[in-house]
């Protein structure tokens, strides 16, 4: 009888908890699909970085504009098209991601997989300072200690080796910007994806005719294994965004930013162990300040939230 009682009480708790497990997992699978990355373009390495490039470009397209077909009718951009302002935006972080994707595939298949990693741990304070430049946010002294800790730590690598890591700071530079545009367009995940990746078709689709007009094309001339994987490369780059999009608006911003790491941690591991890049001292040293500054501004976050919480309930 109790339990009878009790039943209609547990059952949004047990709703709400399997609504967070689903999105536990969903964030941390795109964050998994993401970090193995590096083995995936790998294989591609017989193909040159901007053929892949162009190749993902139209099979997610296709994929993309597809599902938005079935799902809503053949003229799903047009809410996007009627908005000036958001179109222009799309097309502005198109330009940031087509170059944050085709640099990574480069960099990957040129013996840069630890540099990309150092990109990828960098990005959240990137975003930080977008956000303190453009959309006027304040930084507490604690958060600036932690931009100031990863300064240090890009500094040393730069000092020590005598050059900037242009990789990763070029990928930080374009994904943090590319996350700032697309917080400000306020458009669905896929939509969103759909709609930048529709922006670079053309370009993409061009290229790849001229290449194959010069006997240079990849598609169908190389294994059959690399045309597939090709191919695939659309479903690759959609998948872990829509699991993304899933599985962030069902779980804290906190636990998102902690999974977020998973990603890069991979890319390091898979650099090291997996194709023996070299892991020095000093990049240890570099590395080490990076991650004293997320540890820094990840607990400076935890330990704000309660607070807000508890002011806003008062």
């Amino acid at each position: 009888m109790a339990t009878d009682i009790l039943a209609p009480l547990c059952l949004p708790l047990a709703t709400h908890e399997s609504h967070m497990n689903q999105g536990l997992w969903a964030t941390a699978g795109s964050f998994l699909i993401w970090g193995l990355f590096p083995l995936y373009w790998r294989l591609l390495s017989s193909v040159p970085p901007t053929q892949i490039m162009a190749h993902r470009i139209v099979w997610c397209a296709a994929l993309v504009g597809g599902f938005l077909t079935l799902r809503k009718g053949p003229m799903w951009w047009r809410a996007v098209v009627a908005q000036p302002r958001l179109l222009l935006t799309l097309c502005a972080s198109a330009l940031m991601v087509g170059t944050n994707w085709w640099l990574y595939i480069w960099a990957v298949n040129s013996g840069h997989i630890v540099e990309t990693s150092l990109g990828y741990f960098i990005n959240p304070l990137v975003s930080v300072l977008l956000g303190v430049v453009v959309l006027r946010e304040r930084l507490n002294a604690v958060q600036w200690l932690a931009v100031a800790a990863a300064a240090t730590g890009v500094a040393y690598i730069t000092w020590s080796f005598g050059a900037l890591p242009w990789i990763a700071l070029t990928l930080a530079l374009s994904f943090g910007t590319y996350g700032l545009l697309r917080k400000i367009a306020v458009v669905p995940a896929i939509d969103g994806l759909a709609i930048e990746s529709s922006v670079l078709l053309l370009p993409a689709l061009a290229y790849l005719i001229l290449m194959e007009s010069r006997g240079l094309g990849s598609f169908g001339h190389l294994s059959a294994s690399t045309s597939l994987l090709l191919c695939v490369s659309g479903a690759v780059t959609a998948l872990p965004l829509v699991l993304f999009a899933y599985g962030a608006r069902r779980i804290p911003l906190a636990t998102v930013g902690f999974l977020q790491y998973i990603a890069p941690t991979l890319q390091l591991l898979i650099g090291v162990f997996a194709f023996h890049e070299s892991f020095t001292h000093t990049h240890l040293i570099g590395f080490g300040c990076i991650w004293a500054a997320l540890v820094i501004y990840m607990l400076d976050s935890l330990l704000r939230s309660p607070r807000a919480a508890t002011r806003a309930t008062n």
